[in-house]
């Protein structure tokens, strides 16, 4: 009886997402004159592969994807967004994010290299094909 509910509670809770915010309050008091100070702050946690905003920015600081793995060595078919962003080391120049007709994620990240332009597509947060200047890819 008990095994069906722990299922249903993981199934449930896959693939969530956690956004929490918040602020305090720091009063001080100093010769008479009382100041009152706020902090914010934020974090974001997921259980999914963070993927690319349209800024080019990883959208979660923090996984905790059991598959979450060492980074790749080398720019290959089948790697995340926010692993190519890793491996270039730098932004990319502009990032198109659409949907298929299919339902899926699809992702364009475009790189101005200085032997020209580079394209990754993405389909679901894996790489599945790369677009380079002489038409490699």
């Amino acid at each position: 009886m008990r095994l069906p509910i722990l299922f249903l509670c993981t199934a449930a809770l896959a693939g969530c997402s956690v956004d929490m915010g918040g602020f305090a309050f720091q009063s001080e008091t100093k010769r008479g004159v009382t100041t009152t100070t706020t902090t914010t702050g934020s974090i974001g946690v997921s259980t999914r592969e963070p993927v690319l905003t349209p800024e080019g920015e990883c959208s979660v600081g923090a996984s905790l994807n059991p598959s979450t793995r060492p980074l790749p060595q080398e720019i290959a078919p089948g790697i995340t967004e926010c692993e190519l962003v890793k491996i270039k080391a730098k932004a990319p120049t502009d990032v198109l994010i659409g949907e298929s007709g299919k339902g899926q994620r699809e992702v364009q990240v475009l790189y101005s290299e200085p032997g020209g332009r580079e394209l990754y597509l993405f389909t679901d947060n894996r790489l599945s094909r790369i677009v380079k200047p002489g038409g490699e890819g």
